[in-house]
């Protein structure tokens, strides 16, 4: 069964947008300093149809993630935000899934990205984008809302948080309220790649005899 991986990118303090977040502004107002390390990296320049970018282990992680993932699911809010300013060929070049409460047609954009609208909920999209993703991953791409709701229903395998070394104050929180206890969590961090790199948080689940309750551990790597 496809493996659904969340990644993001989240401050120092916990939000993964600043605050304001919405058409306007999509990643919140000043959002964009949690994401500033990945916009000159190779692998991301590639989803955009651009050339060059650099390379090393920050680049390397971006381009697993791109060869892993055969599928998206996404949120309504992510979709709504993200319309515009992604045009005709968004970065995807995949099925992506968006979860709402709106009926729409599907929309197919140029360089193989196809928005699917599911009003059936999470694990409706999550099990159309497993057919679509076949022997690859499925990737979350959020928003919050999105990740709390598969956390909560025990249907996220594997969460990668790229801690910035930022602070927004405010914005969008990404796991608050997914848990009635915190998590325990393990740390090992390898050489960091750079000095604007992030700090990597890596979270895995596991099943135990309990059906969907789960078992929450962590590397990290980068930066201290």
């Amino acid at each position: 069964m496809s493996k659904v991986v969340a990644r993001i990118g989240i401050s120092l303090d916990g939000y993964i947008t600043g605050p304001d977040s919405g058409a306007e502004h999509p990643l919140g107002i000043g959002g964009e300093r949690i994401h500033n390390w990945v916009y000159g990296l190779r692998a991301f320049r590639e989803m955009l149809g651009q050339k060059g970018g650099t390379e090393g282990q920050d680049n390397d992680v971006v381009a697993e993630w791109v060869a892993r993932s055969g599928a998206v699911v996404m949120g309504h809010g992510m979709f709504i935000s993200g319309e515009v300013p992604w045009g005709d060929e968004p970065p995807f070049h995949m099925p992506v899934y968006v979860v709402t409460h709106h009926p729409r047609e599907t929309v197919v954009k140029e360089g193989g990205t196809s928005f699917h609208f599911v009003t059936e909920g999470p694990e409706h999209a999550l099990a159309l984008a497993r057919e679509a993703a076949g022997d690859k991953g499925v990737s979350l791409a959020g928003g919050a809302n999105l990740i709390q709701q598969f956390i909560r229903a025990g249907l996220l395998d594997e969460l990668l948080l790229h801690v910035v070394p930022v602070l927004t104050t405010a914005g969008t929180g990404c796991t608050a309220g997914t848990t009635p206890t915190p998590p325990s969590w393990n740390a090992r961090s390898p050489p960091t790649p750079g000095p604007n790199s992030p700090r990597r948080v890596g979270c895995w689940s596991s099943r135990g005899t309990t059906g969907r309750r789960r078992a929450w551990r962590a590397y990290g790597s980068g930066t201290r």
